[in-house]
């Protein structure tokens, strides 16, 4: 389990911890950490070209006194400063290794820049908020193109320009290969934008442990963690025991949702899926899908068809459902069951044009959405793009709005409760190969079998649904690009890679 904690605590961690140790220390530590990524990446340290950007604060710091480490050892190093001055006993150690120090404003700053092996960016650190300004601006273009002809780049603590607390990045940024964070790890680092811009993330031990709140901020699940929670079944085990899951899926016009949605259930180990839905819908899935148990709905009775399904332990709706009088019927009853309901698709456009059909939820009865950014921009009247742009905030904002569990897909998948003293879930396990249609239906299949099962808390049984998704697409897309159908067939594998070393 990765956790990350915020801004805040990490601040009263290190004065915790600075109040215990000589002046200096944590900056000796950092810079040791930062100093060794460094040569590792490098391979041969003697005769490298180092540059290192440096600011006026702590960040800047680490990265010169990193950087001096880097000259001892026979490396060229080029410190170009973007602020108004440098760290003090950084720039003091710098120099006394043999580094030399340009202005941001200098000629030569584009062509140092191209020539580097390594740059390190020490510019901002987790207080700097927007984008980066004039002269850093620019020289973050240096960076780039630097970076696309080789050089390797290595952030300080967190890429400059990326928002420590929630990964938003406003303007201009530095994209790193390489994130060398210390203590902790920062939610920005792990939640798209600011995730794309960070690059691998390596944590350097500077003994903060000891000193940070239990509470992380964000926290993203590794694959033990998923093994963890992934229900087995035992000896006395049968196919109700083993969780049955109802899903309201499909529709006489769209019928490939429904398939998609049951087979990742299936797929997932829920004991039985009973699947109700329009006729076509229905035929679908029996030709596909055999063992699911099927229940017509009765277009002049819509709702009937939920209770005579027959108990489940947990509902999805709404993939390929429609939008119409009688899927509104049919969610409405399905929200009024006390078992927890996972709501995808079409059931997500019924809700947002009906939020009053959340009141009908029993007390203590979960619900979890499953929006992407345009989805959960009508809950909000929010913008689609700020979003996105804003996945952290927009998670937390419409979960505790709404009273849900919100799993908010996307570049990062986040997934939120309407609690905010629970940590931010997010899935580091997210491709590019899952933007394809029907992978979201897959995923509702893959979570609802969890909830059926009773994964405990929902929140985790989401989290690990898309961590499995993630993994799933991966495998399948090894060799060539894939459909959504495509990740049922790798599912099985995804489930067994949890449970190797």
């Amino acid at each position: 389990m990765r956790e990350a904690h915020s801004v805040d605590h990490v601040r009263a961690a290190e004065c915790a911890l600075m109040a215990t140790v000589p002046d200096g220390a944590l900056m000796r530590r950092a810079a040791a950490g930062l100093a060794a990524i460094c040569s590792r990446l490098l391979g041969r340290v003697y005769g490298a070209r180092v540059v290192v950007l440096a600011g006026t604060g702590d960040n800047g710091g680490d990265a010169l006194h990193a950087a001096a480490r880097l000259a001892q050892r026979g490396a060229s190093v080029v410190v170009v400063r973007a602020g108004s001055r440098l760290h003090e006993s950084g720039a003091l150690a710098l120099r006394q290794a043999g580094g030399r120090v340009i202005t941001a404003g200098d000629a030569i700053v584009d062509d140092v820049i191209a020539e580097a092996d390594l740059i390190l960016d020490g510019v901002l650190g987790i207080g700097g908020h927007g984008g980066l300004r004039e002269p850093a601006a620019t020289i973050a273009g240096y960076v780039a193109d630097a970076a696309a002809a080789g050089a390797i780049v290595v952030a300080v603590d967190l890429p400059s320009g990326v928002n420590a607390d929630t990964g938003v990045v406003e303007g201009a940024a530095i994209r790193a290969d390489v994130t060398v964070t210390f203590g902790t790890i920062k939610p920005g680092l792990l939640v798209a934008p600011g995730a794309s811009y960070a690059g691998t993330v390596e944590l350097a031990d500077i003994g903060l442990d000891p000193y940070l709140s239990s509470a992380p901020a964000v926290v993203a699940l590794q694959a033990a963690d998923v093994a963890a929670l992934l229900p087995e079944p035992a000896a006395e085990s049968n196919k109700y025991r083993r969780g049955v899951l109802g899903i309201l899926a499909g529709s006489e016009k769209y019928t490939g949702a429904a398939v998609l949605s049951v087979g990742g259930a299936i797929r997932a180990g829920a004991g039985m899926v009973r699947f109700v839905s329009a006729q076509a819908a229905v035929e679908a899935v029996r030709a596909h899908w055999p063992e699911a148990v099927l229940t017509l709905v009765d277009p002049a009775d819509p709702p009937a068809a939920v209770e005579s399904a027959g108990r489940v332990q947990a509902w999805v709706a709404g993939p390929g459902l429609g939008t119409g009088a009688e899927a509104a019927a049919l969610l409405r009853a399905v929200l009024a069951t006390p078992v927890p309901v996972l709501i995808d698709a079409d059931g997500l456009t019924v809700l947002a044009a009906h939020r009053d059909l959340l009141s009908l939820r029993p007390a203590k009865a979960e619900t979890v959405i499953t929006p992407h950014a345009g989805e959960l921009a009508r809950f909000t009247s929010g913008n689609p793009d700020t979003i996105e742009a804003r996945r952290l905030e927009s998670a937390r904002a419409a979960a505790a709005d709404l009273g849900v569990t919100v799993l908010l897909k996307g570049s990062t998948t986040v997934i939120a409760t309407r609690d905010l003293a629970d940590p931010v879930l997010v899935n580091p396990t997210g491709t590019p190969w899952l933007a394809t249609a029907g992978s979201g239906d897959v995923l509702s299949g893959i979570v609802g079998a969890l909830l059926a099962q009773g994964t405990e808390p929902v929140q985790y049984a989401a989290a690990a649904g898309a961590f499995l998704h993630g993994i799933a697409a991966r495998l399948a897309a090894r060799e060539a690009p894939i459909g959504a159908a495509d990740l049922l067939a790798t599912l099985p594998d995804a489930f067994r890679l949890m449970h190797q070393p």
